[in-house]
């Protein structure tokens, strides 16, 4: 009898240390594997919010350099300095606007005519009628306005041109003064003159010159 109830009580004693076992094993692991979960979610965590802070500062910053590239705008300041190379449009010509060309005519006893273009890119009138021409720069060499052309101020632009007759010899004597140039400017007043070459050498003595013109017949020079 005393030999079961010994037994009893010894298989009673394992099996609570066993039930005491299992419980301290349950115990230890339980809030190791909270902690894991906890762990693994926390750098998940991070990373979620790390990138949507990352990205979105990103993208606003780009946004926002692009936005004030497009507003300050290149092609805004092109434009205002191209309309700022139209700036000659309805101004006076000036003799460096302009480009020349002389040719030798026979009529009326021989003359030269010029004929103006504008420069590529250049608008401008010739409101002043009578270009300043000199052989040399000697008071002799300056010619005479003989009030022949067109009055009103002549547009030039493009392949638009304007004519001037300029007779170096007046007179009916043997004398002259030879020269291979000639001086011509808008007005008087032009500070950059143009010397063009002559075609051939000319013989000047109390020289002329008619006005502006579109029609190059206007421009034979004769003294009235």
């Amino acid at each position: 009898m005393r030999s079961r109830l010994a037994a009893r009580s010894a298989r009673l004693v394992l099996a609570a240390a066993a039930v005491t076992a299992l419980a301290a094993t349950t115990t230890a692991c339980g809030p190791e594997e909270v902690a894991d979960t906890g762990s693994s979610a926390a750098p998940s965590a991070v990373a979620s919010d790390g990138s949507d802070g990352s990205d979105g500062s990103d993208e606003s910053d780009g946004s926002a350099g692009s936005d004030n590239s497009s507003d300050s705008g290149g092609s805004a300041d092109k434009g205002e300095s191209g309309d700022d190379g139209k700036s000659g449009y309805g101004q006076s010509c000036g003799t460096n606007d302009l480009d020349f060309t002389v040719t030798s005519e026979t009529q009326a006893g021989g003359y030269y005519r010029v004929t103006a273009k504008a420069k590529s890119g250049i608008t401008c009138y010739l409101d002043v009628n009578t270009p300043s021409v000199s052989f040399g720069s000697d008071a002799d060499g300056v010619a005479s306005p003989v009030g022949q052309g067109g009055a009103d101020p002549i547009k030039l632009s493009g392949e638009a041109v304007a004519y001037t007759g300029i007779s170096p010899k007046t007179t009916n004597t043997d004398g002259g003064v030879e020269f291979e140039n000639v001086i011509i400017a808008t007005t008087e007043e032009d500070p950059d003159p143009a010397e063009l070459q002559l075609p051939d050498t000319a013989t000047v003595d109390k020289p002329i010159v008619t006005n502006w013109s579109t029609d190059s017949s206007e421009t034979v020079p004769v003294i009235v």
